[in-house]
């Protein structure tokens, strides 16, 4: 993984000991909250319902035990013992003390972390394929190229003030794991017919109030020319973007209001300047970065397959664990492990101090010392000898993270919502909760078989509750909060956005009718391999519309 260098060092100390002179100001009262506002948010700090929030950048998600075990030290003494991994593959604190800022800031930087770009109306950390490096059907590791677009932007002048915030995802294989058509740049790393490196781009994908999938404007463009084609965008953007209207000021808009064609044409006119200048790659540069995340070196250990075999006939949980969250290496004698942080019952994404330290020693001694955090608020043991995996997944069983249910419809994705978030409209957390405990007969998931779940407690959708094969928005009407169901959302390479069914359901009715939406699957589904998502596309809503209203859908 990447390691900072000398400026990396230097710039991180500079920007804590500014922002430790920030925060004493503001404490001191020599400058108003309004005042203070721009300067935290450069800094990942919001201020929510009850305390401030801070977050923490994980570039491309990819972090090692040393730093895990400091984002639970941070959550132990700052904290209320627990942080919360997100969607971007960050980890938030919902309880520091603003005075105890700056520490939690130095303490970040001393195993090269910091909370710069996670917040304001700039490029917010670039996000990868959790699964990058390891994945047997990757073409290349994407997170070289997430580095240097993390390098290019970080407190790029051009780009620090944009109409709004910038969200760019890279994936390296077909099967798209990044989500990288619901950002404003979606990047594709693929191979063309002469067998080159380089990029399928894609602008203007977003959730929010205006859902849209990505465009491509681009089927490759070369390796050398990342930096020179992301900066025309760039430019186009912050140039056109409406800086009048918050809600109309993300690159989506932009796309819709000017047309994909007629955006391409203004990129690439600008690009044509740009491309044979002092921003093209060197391919020296490219691989030197590259080096910095070459695998780790994996001994053979031929043993694995028949030491997995003997432990599934004697552990019936090691056995459903390995169906869901073990995923196939492009080494035959390696995994790479989900570790679900969707307990049943508990908060979708919430790790506690004690699970992050003991997290931290299973890598360290059984996954070369390698983490990932995925943008499906889970985290990841990239390379796990086979031979390994049953002693693994007993030590995630005793700190209780052994929850066989990766995909599954209790693998949640949910936004802190009402409990939380100064912006939300209705509670995310006790919905999720609920839901699983309802579906918490492991059997009765796996006869579900895939299905994605996500709830947003507002119509910012950090819950991504439009890619959700089941979807749930939270609102608020009439003092009361309300919740609608989305059918159809998709975040894969066949991104979708999602269909409301009709009226909303109270907090007393909402799992009731995700129930009655599951039920009605299994009822209409082919097969039990025919997943929700293909019933749906094959059926569209109207059976689902028709369970959930009877004659209310009918009369529709």
């Amino acid at each position: 993984m990447y390691r900072y260098d000398e400026f990396d060092h230097e710039f991180v100390k500079a920007r804590v000991a500014e922002f430790a002179d920030q925060v004493e100001r503001r404490l001191a009262g020599e400058i108003t909250e309004d005042q203070f506002k721009p300067l935290r948010l450069m800094n990942g700090v919001y201020l929510q319902l009850h305390a401030y929030m801070l977050r923490v950048a994980i570039p491309y998600g990819t972090l090692n035990s040393r730093q895990l075990r400091m984002l639970a030290h941070i959550a132990r003494k700052y904290d209320k013992g627990y942080g919360h991994f997100t969607t971007r593959q960050n980890i938030q604190y919902n309880w520091p003390a603003l005075a105890d800022v700056p520490a939690i800031l130095a303490d970040l930087a001393s195993v090269e972390m910091h909370s710069i770009q996670t917040s304001g109306n700039c490029i917010r950390n670039v996000t990868a394929d959790h699964f990058s490096g390891a994945a047997a059907d990757e073409v290349a590791d994407p997170r070289p190229y997430a580095e240097i677009l993390r390098q290019w932007s970080s407190v790029h002048p051009e780009f620090s003030y944009l109409p709004r915030k910038f969200k760019i995802a890279v994936t390296g294989a077909e099967r798209d794991r990044a989500a990288i058509k619901t950002h404003d740049i979606g990047l594709h790393l693929k191979r063309n017919e002469a067998g080159e490196l380089g990029f399928a781009v894609y602008v203007g994908g977003g959730q929010g109030r205006t859902p849209m999938v990505a465009k491509k404007i681009r089927d490759f463009l070369p390796e050398a020319d990342l930096l020179s084609y992301a900066t025309a965008i760039l430019r186009v953007y912050n140039l056109h973007g409406r800086r009048d209207n918050k809600f109309k000021a993300r690159i989506k808009i932009l796309v819709h209001e000017t047309g994909a064609e007629e955006l391409t044409r203004q990129v690439e006119a600008e690009w044509k300047s740009l491309r044979d200048g002092e921003l093209k790659l060197p391919e020296a540069d490219v691989r030197a970065i590259a080096a910095y995340f070459a695998p780790p070196l994996l001994p053979a250990r031929p043993e694995g397959d028949e030491q997995v075999k003997l432990a599934r006939l004697d552990s019936r949980s090691f056995s459903e664990w390995l169906d869901r969250n073990v995923t196939t290496h492009k080494n035959p004698d390696y995994a790479a492990v989900t570790i679900s942080l969707k307990g049943i019952g508990e908060t979708p994404g919430d790790a506690s101090a004690e699970q992050m330290e003991a997290v931290a020693d299973i890598a360290e001694k059984y996954g070369f010392d390698e983490l990932r955090v995925s943008h499906e608020q889970n985290l990841v043991l990239p390379h796990v000898a086979r031979a390994d995996l049953k002693v693994v997944h007993d030590a995630l069983a005793e700190i209780g993270l052994a929850t066989a249910n990766s995909g599954l419809i209790t693998d949640i994705i949910a936004c802190p919502g009402l409990d939380y978030c100064a912006l939300a409209n209705a509670r995310s957390i006790p919905v999720a909760q609920e839901i699983s405990q309802r579906f918490a007969s492991l059997e009765r998931q796996r006869d579900i078989g895939e299905l994605k779940l996500k709830i947003s407690g507002c119509i910012n959708a950090c819950g991504h509750h439009h890619v959700g094969h089941i979807g749930i928005l939270g609102v608020e009407k009439k003092g009361t909060e309300l919740y609608q169901v989305t059918l159809g959302g998709s975040a894969d390479e066949n991104t979708t956005i999602g269909e409301i069914v009709g009226r909303g359901f109270g907090p007393e009715e909402i799992t009731d009718a995700i129930e009655t939406v599951v039920e009605t699957y299994l009822r209409v589904r082919r097969d039990s391999s025919e997943r929700f998502i293909d019933t749906y596309r094959r059926l569209g809503a109207a059976p689902f519309k028709e369970a959930l209203y009877g004659s209310e859908a009918k009369a529709a």
